[in-house]
């Protein structure tokens, strides 16, 4: 992991790709899910913050194209930062390479505004102490906020 972002690695699948021979729009999306989800599931659950994994919604989110993705069998590197971090809500950005390597080219860059959500009132709720303190602790914040 870079001292600058959380990085974490995603295999585009061949029935991802579309009839251009590229990653489809919604592949794209749902790469990035996986890309966050051993994040905020896994590791937050193993903090013992299982809520992330109960409820976490996706408010908004935007995707730029910089790049084609191709599927040829490796990994993609998605580096992720914290743009934003609010009472109830949080935003994460991604910026995912052509390859496995920082080195490879940026592809896609994309962004997400994620909301804790209670399941059982059907409603958002705020980020208690300890999942701020866990997220501040491993996603780097982009721009100081």
């Amino acid at each position: 992991m870079s001292a600058a972002e959380y990085v974490t690695h995603v295999r585009p699948r061949w029935s991802d790709m579309d009839a251009f021979g590229h990653v489809n729009h919604a592949c794209m999306v749902t790469l990035l899910e996986e890309a966050r989800v051993p994040l905020l599931f896994d590791d937050a659950t193993a903090r013992g913050l299982g809520e992330f994994a109960k409820g976490t919604v996706v408010v908004k989110l935007g995707v730029d194209y910089k790049a084609p993705v191709i599927v040829d069998g490796k990994q993609l590197r998605v580096g992720i930062t914290m743009p934003r971090l609010r009472q109830a809500s949080f935003t994460l950005a991604y910026r995912v390479h052509n390859g496995p390597s920082a080195s490879d080219p940026v592809a896609v860059t994309a962004w997400t505004l994620l909301a804790p959500y209670d399941v059982g009132a059907a409603r958002p709720r705020r980020l208690v102490a300890q999942e701020r303190d866990f997220l501040t602790e491993h996603i780097p914040e982009a721009d100081g906020a």
